[in-house]
């Protein structure tokens, strides 16, 4: 299946850019980075040198796919194990 703006949630994440449009942490609102790590609750981003762990049920989220298109997303969305959230139909 290919990597689509209306497939995204059921798709592979680790790779895509990725920035934090709004979270109900205040900390982590504008962070942006590339994601290299993903459980059922958490995104872990690379951010310079560092990994930051997010919780994915409290952040807005803006994805840039390969081809440049923007896609945004409620994290809540992709709160799953990464391999059940990839075989959702």
């Amino acid at each position: 299946m290919p990597l689509l703006p209306s497939n995204l949630a059921r798709h592979e994440l680790i790779g895509l850019e990725v920035e934090i449009l709004e979270s109900r942490d205040p900390g982590l609102r504008g962070l942006r980075g590339r994601v290299v790590d993903e459980t059922k609750n958490m995104l872990k981003i690379r951010v310079g040198g560092k990994v930051k762990s997010v919780p994915k049920s409290i952040v807005y989220l803006r994805f840039i796919l390969p081809e440049g298109e923007e896609v945004r997303l409620e994290g809540k969305e992709l709160v799953a194990r990464p391999e059940e959230r990839v075989r959702r139909a």
